[in-house]
């Protein structure tokens, strides 16, 4: 059963086979017996494609929520020096570049047995369509059928280069900052605005636009233009002085930080683990935010 499941999430045999660790042969065969037991077909075969028949998409729809159950269950009960798999998340770009320090030196250490594939995207992913084990997500979630965890509120700050705002002045009101030069960033194809923490709204026009923050970073340190980024990112800068805080007076709201996932009330032990390790790490992130600064 396991060897139909991984067969049809992986769509060959060669590449089920490779997931796993053993031959082609070996999962045909497997599957083959399966076959032989239940009575059906549950592959309709040809030298170059590999699809379900009605049987089988009905018998995958069947076994797959039971074999992740008993996965499940068996997780429950190891240690986390027992955690073993692969675990797929999605991670917006800017957290998942923070994180990738510690989840390679610390996370994978610990957790020799676990196989990460990380995609760092900030585009909203379908979990369940996709395949993804977690997502981390930055923002309100809308309703979903899915397990949300709270991780944590992510600080907003406005930011441009001190040279730019030589030039170009210091805004100081909502009319003087619509008329900046601003590097905006987009989400699903539309500008982001920006949201005071009063509830106040801004969408000005950009001299540039990105949908990563990581180039928003550099072209607000470049002079470019004013910048809405996650506070974590730029830390560096404005402590460097590469960077400087635009309308201190006027701050933004958090952006709450999420971990979403479907597999219910019982995680599987390696997604529980890289969870508490993300959130761990985003509470010390937030700890040193708020620290006091020298100088």
């Amino acid at each position: 059963m396991a060897a139909f499941i991984n067969t049809v999430e992986a769509g060959s045999f060669s590449a089920a086979a490779r997931a796993a660790g053993a031959t082609p042969s070996s999962v045909s065969k497997s599957v083959a017996r399966l076959e032989r037991r239940l009575g059906v077909i549950l592959f309709a075969r040809s030298t170059r494609t590999l699809n379900l028949t009605p049987e089988g998409a009905a018998y995958f729809e069947r076994i797959t929520p039971l074999l992740r159950a008993l996965a499940e269950a068996r997780d429950t009960v190891q240690t986390a020096a027992a955690a073993e798999g692969r675990l797929r998340v999605s991670l917006p770009t800017d957290l998942g570049r923070l994180l990738m320090d510690p989840l390679t030196r610390v996370f994978l250490q610990r957790h020799p047995r676990i196989r990460l594939e990380l995609d760092m995207t900030d585009r909203h992913v379908d979990l369940i369509r996709e395949g993804y084990d977690l997502v981390l997500r930055a923002g309100r979630v809308d309703d979903t059928e899915l397990v949300v965890r709270a991780l944590g509120e992510a600080p907003l700050v406005l930011v441009a280069s001190p040279g730019h705002l030589d030039h170009y002045g210091r805004p100081q009101t909502l009319e003087a900052l619509r008329s900046a030069r601003h590097v905006r960033y987009r989400l699903g194809g539309r500008p982001f605005p920006i949201t005071f923490a009063d509830g106040s709204t801004l969408s000005p026009e950009g001299v540039l636009d990105c949908d990563a923050g990581f180039a928003l970073r550099a072209a607000a340190v470049n002079g470019v233009g004013i910048a809405q980024l996650l506070r974590w990112t730029v830390d560096d800068d404005l402590r460097a002085g590469r960077l400087e805080i635009v309308m201190p007076h006027a701050p933004l709201p958090t952006a709450p930080l999420q971990i979403l996932h479907a597999f219910g009330r019982f995680q599987p032990l390696r997604a529980r683990l890289f969870a508490d390790f993300v959130a761990d790490q985003v509470a010390a992130l937030g700890r040193a935010t708020d620290a006091p600064k020298e100088g």
